[in-house]
C-alpha cells in the first residue's frame, strides 16, 4: 500500500459513494486508476466493507467486555458480531478484551445487549460508555 493507496481510502472514509471521478480529481490521477487501486484493495482485504454512517435518533454505546484468560477471544468476537444491534467488535488490549460499538433504539435494547454479554459464561465484566456524539474525520 502507497501513498496514493492511502489517500484513496482516507476520501472513501469521509464518504464511501464519493465517485472514482471525483476520487481522481482530488488525488491528481485517473479515475481507472482509482477504480482498479479499489479494486485491488477490495481483492486484498485491505477494503472489507463499504458502510454508511447514519442519525437515527438511536442510542449508540461502547460495550467493553473483558473476558477469562484461558478464552478463545476471537471466537466469542465472531459470536456477539452476529447480534442484531452491533455494529463493529474490536479486539483490543488494556483491561477490557472486546469492545461492541452498538446502536439500539434506546436505552432498554442497550441494556439487554449488556445482560447479554454478561450472561455468556466467558465473560467476567462489562464496562459501557453511551456515545453522545460522532464526526467523522
Amino acid at each position: 500500500m502507497d501513498d496514493l493507496d492511502r489517500q484513496i481510502l482516507d476520501i472513501l472514509r469521509r464518504d464511501a459513494r464519493t465517485p472514482y471521478t471525483e476520487i481522481a480529481d482530488e488525488v491528481g490521477t485517473s479515475e481507472g486508476t482509482v477504480r482498479n487501486r479499489v479494486e485491488r484493495m477490495m481483492d486484498e482485504d485491505v477494503i472489507e466493507r463499504f458502510t454508511i454512517s447514519t442519525r437515527t435518533g438511536n442510542v449508540q454505546a461502547m460495550l467493553e467486555i473483558s473476558v477469562a484468560v484461558d478464552v478463545d477471544t476471537k471466537a466469542v468476537s465472531e459470536r456477539m458480531a452476529e447480534w442484531d444491534e452491533v455494529d463493529f467488535v474490536w479486539m483490543v488490549s488494556g483491561e477490557q478484551d472486546v469492545v461492541l460499538v452498538v446502536d439500539a433504539a434506546d436505552t432498554r435494547g442497550v441494556n439487554d445487549l449488556i445482560t447479554k454479554a454478561r450472561d455468556q459464561e466467558e465473560v467476567v465484566s462489562t464496562k459501557t460508555r453511551l456515545i453522545l456524539d460522532e464526526e467523522l474525520g
